[in-house]
Order: structure tokens, then sequence, then C-alpha cells
């Protein structure tokens, strides 16, 4: 038991990782278009390189806000069919949906790697910035790593056990902080 302990507490501190790596990438972006806007503005001229080296980012950004949306259960679902079905069946589709999660993330990684292997060619920014195109490739097998460890969390990733009653009932019991005195 200490193991699954163990890497649910690793998942989380990988999970932070990639939101401040996700945060950090998106504030790189803005901060490379605003300068070219300030560039346009003060000279009228634009610089040839922010628009390449500002859309690096994006893959990046996409595959780390996939497992982002994993971990806090937000991706696609069909919660309301599934809530539908008798009990056995609901534990039957959520286990389902896990492997299909976990088959998804196998995938990635291995698929990934070969991907990241193969990617030699260098990408050129300007004349003077060249980026090896395995600084973009390597977040594919990394976001299956990522999505292979968040499915230690199990159920918890999935919508089908959350009790609506349980939880709207919570909500009129808890006492509002914020009502004028």
């Amino acid at each position: 038991m200490t193991l699954l302990v163990s890497l649910r507490r690793l998942s989380d501190s990988v999970n932070h990782l990639a939101v401040v790596l996700c945060v950090a990438c998106i504030l790189a972006m803005l901060g490379i278009s605003f300068t070219a806007f300030l560039y346009k503005l003060l000279t009228g001229s634009t610089l040839s390189w922010t628009y390449s080296l500002a859309r690096l980012f994006l893959p990046w950004i996409g595959f780390l806000s996939m497992t982002i949306s994993l971990r806090y259960g937000e991706h696609v679902a069909m919660t309301l069919l599934v809530r539908s079905l008798p009990r056995p069946l609901v534990q039957l589709a959520a286990g389902a949906c896990l492997a299909v999660m976990a088959l998804f993330a196998a995938m990635l990684v291995w698929y990934g790697w070969g991907f990241f292997q193969n990617a030699t060619q260098i990408y050129m920014v300007s004349d003077r910035i060249q980026i090896p195109s395995q600084v973009t490739a390597i977040v594919v097998p990394l976001s299956g790593l990522i999505m292979l460890l968040h499915l230690v969390h199990g159920f918890a990733l999935l919508e089908h056990f959350i009790d609506d009653e349980a939880t709207i009932h919570d909500l009129i019991e808890t006492p509002d902080s914020e009502t004028p005195r």
C-alpha cells in the first residue's frame, strides 16, 4: 500500500511540475509575441523569428495540458450515459475507460519514442536561432509517461463515482462566509 501512496504523491508532484512548465511555456510564448508587437509598434518593421519561435511552445502546451486535465478528471467522458447504468456496469465501464486511457498513454510512449528518435531535423527559427526538432518531439512520449503515472489514482480520475446528492447537500449546508454584515 505504501508503494501506491508514494506513486500517487509522485503523480501529484509531477502534475504540479507540469502545471508550472505549461504556465512557463504560455508566458514565454506571450512574451515573444508581445516583444514582436512592441518592436513592430516602435520601429515599423517586423522581427522574422518571433512567430516561428513562439509556435515551438504549442506542442508542449497542448500535450502537458492534456496530462493536467486527465489528472483533474476533466477529460472527455460520457458521464450521463454511464451513470444511467446499473452499478456493476458502471464499474465495468469505468474499468474499460481506465484501460483505454492506459492503452492510449502506452501508445504515446511507444510511438512517441520512435517519433523522438527519428526527429533529426533542425528547426530554423532564423539564421542564428536553430533548434533541434527533438526539443518538441520529446513531449509526446513524456506526456504518455505522465498519463501512465496518473493512472495510479484509478477511479478517482473518473467522474462516474461522484455522488451528486452528497455534493449538493454539502454545498447547501456550508455556511456562506461572504455574507454582508
